[in-house]
């Protein structure tokens, strides 16, 4: 009985210690010490670096983090020998070798405070950008806030010179063309209804008119 009692006993404050690094992990102090890795490249308030070509992602939504650190994991984005700023995002997604660090991670992304980056394109034209982006809406909302359902992340929080690179990606082919990349590959058409650089200037110019906000 007694060797019962203490086998239940065990058992029960095993579940406790469990609890209790269960919620350690979980604090925002697990979370910040995880983003510590993202913080070289996209710092500390997730603010990004232009010039090392990190864009900000504060406040980016918890899922489309989570899904975009799996597609650099599993090589899905990055994979294309002239996308080396996917590439080099490899090592620190991998870093997060759980699918927990991962969420915790995304969790803590998407709960910094939005940063609205300064414009730094020239020569976009936000009245014919309106035109363009009636096809983004779709995923994207008439806000350019996301759509889940649709996989669309948010774009009217995103640096200029970023969006016009992603454009660039997935037009070219460096970007949405993984077989195994999905969600990307149905952003790789949109890209083509931009004949130029200059319409992706103009759509980019007006979404820079859009209220920062979720």
């Amino acid at each position: 009985m007694n060797l019962r009692f203490g086998f239940v006993l065990s058992l029960v404050s095993l579940s406790l210690i469990a609890c209790e690094a269960r919620t350690d992990k979980e604090s925002l102090e697990y979370r910040a010490e995880l983003y510590d890795g993202c913080a070289q490249c996209h710092g500390v308030n997730g603010e990004g670096n232009a010039e090392i070509g990190a864009p900000s992602i504060a406040g980016l939504e918890r899922w489309y983090v989570k899904a975009q650190l799996r597609k650099f994991k599993r090589s899905q984005r990055g994979w294309h020998p002239e996308d080396a700023g996917g590439k080099r995002m490899w090592p620190m997604a991998r870093a997060m070798d759980t699918d927990e660090k991962v969420d915790l991670v995304s969790a803590y992304v998407a709960s910094l405070p939005l940063y609205k980056p300064e414009l730094t394109l020239e020569g976009g034209n936000p009245a014919t950008g309106k035109i363009y982006f009636a096809t983004c809406v779709q995923c994207h909302g008439a806000d350019a806030g996301g759509n889940i359902d649709e996989y669309g992340p948010p774009l009217n929080y995103a640096d200029d010179w970023y969006l016009l690179t992603q454009l660039q990606n997935f037009k070219a082919g460096r970007r949405g063309t993984h077989p195994d990349d999905v969600t990307g590959a149905k952003m790789r058409p949109f890209s083509m209804t931009l004949p130029t650089e200059q319409a992706m200037k103009d759509v980019i110019a007006y979404i820079g008119t859009l209220p920062n906000q979720k």
